[in-house]
C-alpha cells in the first residue's frame, strides 16, 4: 500500500513540477514577444517622429512665405526665419529620436521590468506582471504634446447654431390676427453647425456663412380645431369633443446660406494674425434648402373621464421639399433672426400657408 501511495505522490509532483514548468516558459515567452513588440513600435515612432517634424516645418514655412506675400517681412527677413525653423525641426527630431532610443535600450537591457508607450513617456512598474499580484506603478516623465504650428491665417472658422422663437403661418386671404394657431403657444427652433469663410484677402468686411441646420417649427392651434386629411386636402375641422391641447409639428433638415457682412478687428501676432467679430454688429442675408423628415399632430384631451394623448405621425401631405429666405441683425454673439418659408406648408391646398418664425439666434463661435 506504502508503495502505490509513493508513486500516485510522484505522479503527482511530477504534473506539478510540469505543468508549473510550462506555466514559466510560457510567461517568460510571452514577456520576450510583449518587449519585442514594444521595441518594434518604438523604432516605427522614430519615423513617425521625423515625418510629422517635417510636415510642422513645412507649415511654418507656409506660414513664412503668406507673410512675405502679404509684405509683412522682407525676402531676407524670410529666409532667416526659414534657416531658424528648419535648425528648430532638425534638433527637435534629434532629441526626440535620443528619447526613444533610450526607451529601446532600457527596454532591452531590463525585459518587463520596464513598460514604455508611444506617447514618449515611460512606467516604471513596481510588483509582477501577474493579474494574482496585481501592478503598482510609478510614472516617471509624462505625455509629451509635440507643438503644431499656428496656421497664419485662418480663412475658416466654425460654430454651433442655436435659435429659438415664436413661429406662425401667414395663409393666403387672410389677416395675420385672423391666424388659426395661438402666438403665444407656437414656436421654433434651430439647432445646426456652420462654417464661415472670410471671401476677400485683405478685409473681413463681407464673410460667407453656410451649414446645416435641424429646425423644429410647431402650431399651437386654436379655437378646438384639429387637421384633418380627406383624401390629400388637409383642413382645419372642429373636433368632436372638448380638446386640452392640440399642437402640429414639422421636422426640417436645411442647408442655410447667408451674407453676412460688418466690421472686425484685426489681431495681428508675430506668426500669424486673426479677424474678431466679438463685440461688433453684424449683418446676414441668405436662405436655405433641404428637406422634411417628420410631421407630427398631438392631441390631449378627455374621453368618457378617461385622458388620452393621441400622436399622429405623418399622412398630413407636407411639402417635402423645404426652401425660404431669412436673415439675422447681431451683436457679438446674438442676434435677431427671421426666417420664411417660401414653399407652402402642404401640397396642393385651395390657400396656401407659409410657416414664418422671428427670434433670437445664438452663434456659439
Amino acid at each position: 500500500m506504502n508503495t502505490i501511495t509513493r508513486l500516485v505522490v510522484y505522479a503527482i509532483i511530477s504534473v506539478t513540477f510540469a505543468t508549473t514548468h510550462a506555466q514559466e516558459k510560457a510567461v517568460d515567452s510571452l514577456k520576450k514577444t510583449s518587449v519585442d513588440y514594444k521595441i518594434e513600435a518604438l523604432e516605427t515612432l522614430k519615423t513617425k517622429i521625423e515625418k510629422e517634424e517635417r510636415e510642422f516645418l513645412k507649415q511654418e514655412i507656409e506660414s513664412i512665405n503668406e507673410r512675405l506675400d502679404a509684405k509683412q517681412i522682407t525676402a531676407a527677413e524670410a529666409e532667416e526665419l526659414k534657416k531658424e525653423a528648419a535648425e528648430k525641426r532638425a534638433a527637435n527630431i534629434e532629441n526626440r529620436l535620443a528619447i526613444v532610443d533610450n526607451k529601446i535600450e532600457l527596454l532591452k537591457r531590463n525585459d518587463s521590468v520596464y513598460s514604455v508607450d508611444d506617447d514618449e513617456s515611460f512606467i516604471f512598474r513596481i510588483g509582477g506582471d501577474n493579474d494574482d499580484f496585481g501592478d503598482e506603478f510609478i510614472y516617471f516623465g509624462k505625455k509629451n504634446r509635440v507643438h503644431k504650428p499656428r496656421k497664419y491665417d485662418r480663412r475658416t472658422t466654425s460654430d454651433i447654431v442655436f435659435a429659438i422663437g415664436f413661429n406662425n403661418a401667414i395663409i393666403e386671404g387672410q389677416d395675420f390676427d385672423d391666424s388659426p394657431y395661438k402666438l403665444g403657444g407656437s414656436g421654433f427652433i434651430e439647432l445646426g453647425y456652420a462654417w464661415k469663410t472670410r471671401i476677400f484677402d485683405n478685409t473681413n468686411f463681407w464673410r460667407l456663412k453656410y451649414g446645416f441646420s435641424f429646425q423644429w417649427n410647431k402650431f399651437d392651434i386654436k379655437d378646438n380645431q384639429y387637421f384633418v386629411n380627406t383624401d390629400g386636402d388637409v383642413t382645419l375641422q372642429e373636433f368632436p369633443v372638448e380638446l386640452n391641447k392640440a399642437k402640429f409639428r414639422t421636422t426640417n433638415l436645411v442647408f442655410p446660406v447667408h451674407l453676412e457682412f460688418g466690421p472686425s478687428k484685426k489681431i495681428e501676432k508675430e506668426d500669424y494674425f486673426r479677424y474678431s467679430t466679438r463685440n461688433k454688429f453684424k449683418i446676414g442675408l441668405g436662405g436655405y434648402a433641404g428637406l422634411n423628415i417628420g410631421s407630427m399632430q398631438k392631441l390631449k384631451y378627455k374621453e368618457d373621464g378617461n385622458r388620452i394623448k393621441d400622436k399622429q405621425r405623418g399622412g398630413f401631405e407636407v411639402n417635402e421639399f423645404v426652401y425660404g429666405l431669412s436673415g439675422y441683425l447681431a451683436w457679438g454673439d446674438t442676434a435677431l433672426y427671421v426666417k420664411y418659408d417660401l414653399n407652402p406648408l402642404f401640397k396642393d391646398q385651395a390657400f396656401d400657408q407659409n410657416n414664418i418664425s422671428v427670434g433670437l439666434r445664438f452663434d456659439m463661435d
